[in-house]
């Protein structure tokens, strides 16, 4: 019944149904989520489910409490024939408490508007539970194709449904920058728009011939940031930087190599066009960073550091001569003064700098989050170093890459990546102690958009891996693929309801299929061989 499933489950005989003499009660610091619990009952039940001041022996009512002996994002779930009483931890508990009775309904109860002939019946049951990890996160890159603030929104209601609790937003990138900066207007101004995208995952693949773009305004972010909260999601944004640059050089030519104007670049893959690293260009970036994190109130603040080709700065006099008057022997140093001098502008504001593992090739700054996507070698070696860990590798959780061996697979990417795949991440490598573990904050699911122009697209590739990933993520002890899979088709339904155009066990629909547009597969031998390569300068 439960997706994630909870950490004890037992149930009772009888059950609580919900009628016209139901109300909802809660503690003052709940009243906000009885609300939310309010707005989403009422279309599919036509119920008026009134809120009334908390009334702890007050009858046939659905009590929302603050618990006693739970931790952080607990819940307790008590439902019997005379009411339903759910326990939070705290707010996010609470929260979570609601998403499971939700999934006690029948699954009509995600339809936004009246549905007839169900009865609106919820087993009587006791749940208690907690999640394993603190940060249960998916990454959504909205650079490569935006997703307009609608959609985000809808986004975070998924995420929420499935208690994931933290939306890495990856907002700029060669073929885009997504949010107004006020300082530097153009960078939505020019950076935002690219004339085409390339059609196919190929190196050859031809141009679509059609413009693309869109950005977030700094309202469009407020609301994003606010609606997600109340959501007890945390936005993390992400500027990516010194490579993944190109859109705004587009913007401000100064910011690049040679001064050397460039359009925001219509091609996928990775960029030999990198930033300059003249203390200007870092003061623009501080402007960038401060006008993010008042916009981001959250503890983290991306800052990329992947796939930064160090050619130009090789074949660049003036990068060479700042090299020698900063001490650097060699282009990675430079990568990493560059990431630096921004985490250190970080950290004065009080927060937490997030980069990928690449960065792990140089110094990192102390108390750097380390995403680690190129198999799991990133999080062993950042959490012998000492620094925080979030586990996303590419071959478990990247959820671009193919579902399977067809041929249908629309432009099918790297090594297949399956429910069943997904379902098996673990966030902590083994081999690390005890001591190490603790270092793992957690893991996140990364759905790169390249191939990716709909948010019905967006759909299809997310779902069902991401249930998987949740569970993974929310649940402790010993998990059964073949368990999961009876409760994954359950919850189907619920994705049916709410309108997710997941991909179906059979393959794509035909609409889901992208016939005639080349993708780039490879075997997993292949791509081990591959990230075998881009780790061996991190290895620890």
């Amino acid at each position: 019944m439960f997706l994630p499933r909870p950490t004890s489950v037992q149930t009772d005989n009888g059950e609580f149904v919900l009628d016209a003499s139901t109300a909802i009660t809660a503690a003052p610091e709940l009243r906000s989520t009885a609300r939310w619990l309010q707005s989403v009952l009422r279309p599919s039940t036509g119920l008026d489910l009134p809120f009334l001041p908390h009334l702890p022996e007050a009858q046939h009512t659905i009590d929302l409490r603050l618990g006693e002996g739970l931790g952080p994002e607990a819940y307790r779930l008590r439902v019997s024939s005379d009411g339903i009483v759910i326990e939070g931890g705290d707010r996010a508990g609470a929260f979570y408490g609601c998403q499971s009775l939700l999934q006690s309904l029948p699954a009509e109860v995600h339809r936004r508007h009246e549905v007839a002939g169900v009865r609106w019946a919820v087993p009587a049951v006791r749940v208690e539970d907690a999640p394993r990890f603190a940060w249960r996160g998916t990454m959504l890159d909205v650079a490569r194709h935006f997703m307009p603030k609608h959609d985000v929104l809808r986004f975070l209601d998924l995420m929420a449904m499935h208690r994931l609790n933290t939306l890495h937003l990856h907002l700029t990138d060669d073929q885009g920058w997504r949010v107004e900066i006020l300082r530097h207007p153009r960078l939505t101004e020019v950076g935002a728009w690219r004339r085409e995208s390339p059609l196919g995952a190929s190196p050859e693949a031809p141009g679509d011939g059609r413009p693309h773009g869109g950005f977030y305004t700094q309202d469009d972010i407020r609301e994003i940031v606010g609606y997600a909260a109340q959501r007890h999601i945390t936005v993390v944004p992400e500027v990516d930087i010194p490579g993944h640059s190109q859109a705004a050089i587009a913007a401000y030519p100064e910011l690049g190599v040679g001064g050397e104007p460039a359009e925001v670049w219509t091609r996928w893959g990775v960029n030999p066009r990198v930033l300059n690293t003249e203390e200007s260009t870092v003061a623009f970036f501080r402007d960038v960073l401060d006008e993010i994190m008042d916009l981001f109130p959250g503890p983290v603040v991306g800052v990329g550091g992947d796939e930064c080709p160090t050619t130009e700065w090789s074949e660049d006099a003036r990068t060479q001569e700042l090299m020698r008057e900063r001490g650097l022997r060699h282009e990675n140093e430079l990568r990493s003064w560059f990431v630096r001098q921004l985490g250190s502008h970080v950290t004065s504001r009080g927060r937490r700098l997030l980069g990928w593992d690449d960065l792990l090739e140089d110094e990192v700054p102390a108390g750097t989050v380390v995403a680690s996507w190129r198999g799991m070698t990133g999080a062993v070696t950042a959490a012998r170093r000492g620094l925080y860990v979030i586990a996303c590798p590419d071959d478990q959780v990247y959820l671009d890459y193919r579902q399977s061996e067809r041929s249908d697979e629309p432009i099918p990417v790297a090594v297949p990546v399956t429910v069943e795949t997904a379902y098996g991440f673990d966030p902590v490598p083994p081999e690390l102690t005890d001591a190490e573990r603790e270092h793992v904050l957690g893991g996140q699911a990364n759905i790169w958009t390249e191939h990716m122009d709909s948010p019905r697209t967006v759909d299809y590739f997310a779902f069902p891996r991401l249930c998987a990933v949740a569970e993974a993520l929310w649940s402790t002890g010993e998990r059964r693929y073949e368990e999961f899979r009876g409760r994954l088709d359950h919850h189907l339904a619920r994705l049916d309801a709410v309108g997710v155009e997941y991909r179906r066990e059979a393959g794509p629909l035909p609409w889901q299929t992208r016939p005639g547009i080349v993708g780039r597969p490879s075997t997993l031998a292949e791509r081990e061989a591959f990230i075998d390569v881009l780790v061996a300068d991190i290895k620890s």
